[in-house]
């Protein structure tokens, strides 16, 4: 058998692994990049980005933090104006598609009390008037909800649905739509366009004006 060359023989005693000299120091500058980055985390207190934390890597409050957070926003009454009586423009299955989507999103998102529900259901209604937003109640109800996040009722793609309704609260959401649907005003959240449970802090609460609260739900509208 020939004989290895000197050169590599050398590098041989030298090196037990087999792996070149260069390919051992990769491997070193490896361990240490990982044995930093272990102890690093260890030490801080912000939290790697994760599904419960935001962009900023801020930690999401706490319900209670929420809400004390909510309770110093102040709500601005001389910026509430009344809104205009809804006008529906449209056939008798349409309006009847309309009524159902309104009850639908009242029940949802506000369970069997009947002031959240009129407020939720004058929301839809507003939006409908507002520019940005679809033009019929059934588009402004379901905006979004083919997409797994970007609803703009959270009912609408969170498997809410799935949830068999109780039986009063929907005589008393359709009675609410069909009301609405005729002219009904509920002033007390005026032109709100938005609004959101009292513990939780959305990203977008600061871009809007807070004019009232229903229960456990927080109303804004736009500037």
């Amino acid at each position: 058998m020939a004989k290895r060359p000197a050169r590599y023989a050398s590098s041989r005693r030298r090196n037990g692994s087999g792996l070149r000299p260069s390919s051992e120091h990769w491997l070193l500058l490896l361990g240490a990049v990982v044995a930093f980055a272990a102890i690093f985390g260890s030490l801080t207190d912000l939290p790697w980005p994760t599904e419960t934390t935001t962009t900023d890597r801020k930690p999401r409050l706490t319900m209670a933090q929420a809400r004390v957070s909510n309770a110093l926003v102040p709500i601005v009454t001389d910026k509430r104006k009344r809104a205009a009586p809804f006008r529906f423009r449209g056939g008798p299955a349409s309006r009847l598609q309309a009524t159902e989507c309104l009850a639908t999103a009242a029940l949802y998102e506000a369970g069997s009390d009947r002031d959240a529900q009129r407020a939720v259901i004058q929301v839809v209604l507003n939006r409908v008037s507002a520019r940005g937003f679809p033009k019929t109640v059934c588009g402004v109800v379901y905006q979004g909800s083919n997409r797994k996040t970007g609803c703009q009722f959270s009912f609408t793609c969170d498997g809410s649905q799935t949830r068999r309704p109780e039986h009063d609260g929907w005589d008393q959401a359709r009675r609410a739509a069909r009301r609405a649907m005729n002219g009904y005003v509920y002033t007390p959240v005026g032109r709100a366009t938005h609004y959101h449970t009292d513990w939780l802090v959305p990203y977008w609460r600061g871009s809007l004006v807070k004019v009232a609260t229903v229960e456990s739900h927080i109303f804004y509208q736009r500037r």
